[in-house]
C-alpha cells in the first residue's frame, strides 16, 4: 500500500513511472491506435488521405485494394489524432460521393499485425524518425474505366503540359489510375486535357488533384524506377600508373657512310 504525505510519493511508484517513461519507441508504437477510411475510388482514397495526414499528426501506413475498386487508406498514430484524422477523412470521402465505410481501432491486439498488413513496414521508420515534409509539387490522378482509356489520357496530357507520369493503379472492376507529378497550373491543365481524351475512348470514373502533398503520401503510391535519383559515383583513378618503357632506335654511324662519286662535269 502507497503512502502519500506531505507531497511525497513512494520509491517504488517512481521506479514504475521511469519505467514506463523509459520504455522503446517501437513498445510505445504498438500501443498506438489504428484508423481505416475505404472508398469506391483510388483517386478518392488518395485524396481522402492528403486530408487525414493534413489534418492531425498521424503516418500513413499505406493503401489496401481489394478488388472491385474498394480502396482504404490506414493510418497509425495517438488515439486522438487518429480519431480526428479519421473524421477528416470521412468527411472529405462524403464529399465526393465515395466513403464506403471507417473505422479507428485503440490499441489493436497485436496478433493483428501479424496476419493484416497494419504497420509493420514502420519498424524502418521508427528507428530512424523524421518530420514529414511538403512537395513544392502537385500530384494529379485520373481514372478511368478500361484500360485503352488510361494509356490515351496518359499520352494526352504528357503532350499537352510539362508534366511527369509517375505511375498507375489497377483496382478491380475495370478501374485504372494513372498518376502524374508537376507544378499545380500544369496538373490542372494536363487532366483537363487527359479528362477530354478519356471521354473520348472510354468512360472517365475520377479524377483528383493533391496540392502540396506529404511526403508519407508520395512514398505510398506506385512510382517508377526511372524518376528515382542515382547516388553519383566516384570517379576511380588507378592508383599505380605503369610507365611504358621506350625503345630506342640505333642511328647508323656517319663516318661509315659511304658518298656517291662526284661528276667531273659539275668542276
Amino acid at each position: 500500500m502507497e503512502l502519500y504525505k506531505n507531497g511525497m510519493i513512494s520509491q517504488a511508484s517512481l521506479v514504475q513511472r521511469d519505467s514506463f517513461s523509459d520504455r522503446p519507441r517501437e513498445q510505445r508504437f504498438k500501443q498506438s491506435s489504428l484508423g481505416l477510411v475505404s472508398t469506391l475510388s483510388f483517386p478518392v482514397i488518395v485524396s481522402t488521405a492528403d486530408a487525414m495526414l493534413k489534418a492531425s499528426g498521424v503516418t500513413l501506413v499505406g493503401f489496401e485494394k481489394i478488388g472491385s475498386g474498394h480502396c482504404t487508406a490506414i493510418v497509425r498514430g495517438a488515439t486522438a489524432e487518429v480519431r480526428i484524422a479519421v473524421q477528416a477523412g470521412v468527411e472529405h470521402a462524403k464529399r465526393e460521393g465515395q466513403l464506403l465505410s471507417s473505422l479507428v481501432i485503440p490499441r489493436p491486439f497485436p496478433n493483428l499485425e501479424v496476419i493484416f498488413p497494419i504497420g509493420s513496414h514502420l519498424l524502418e521508420e521508427m528507428r530512424h524518425p523524421s518530420r514529414s515534409r511538403h512537395s513544392s509539387q502537385a500530384l494529379g490522378l485520373l481514372e478511368t474505366r478500361g484500360f485503352p482509356a488510361i494509356v490515351g489520357a496518359a499520352d494526352a496530357m504528357l503532350k499537352a503540359a510539362d508534366v511527369e507520369l509517375t505511375g498507375y493503379e489497377t483496382v478491380g472492376a475495370g478501374l485504372c489510375t494513372v498518376i502524374i507529378r508537376g507544378r499545380v497550373a500544369e496538373v490542372a491543365m494536363a487532366l483537363q486535357v487527359g479528362m477530354a481524351e478519356a471521354r473520348r475512348i472510354g468512360e472517365l470514373i475520377a479524377v483528383t488533384v493533391v496540392t502540396r502533398p506529404l511526403e508519407d503520401l508520395e512514398r505510398s503510391l506506385p512510382m517508377t524506377s526511372c524518376l528515382i535519383e542515382e547516388e553519383p559515383q566516384p570517379l576511380r583513378l588507378p592508383i599505380e600508373v605503369k610507365e611504358v618503357e621506350k625503345e630506342l632506335i640505333e642511328l647508323p654511324d656517319l663516318g661509315k657512310l659511304s658518298l656517291p662519286p662526284k661528276d667531273p662535269r659539275s668542276l
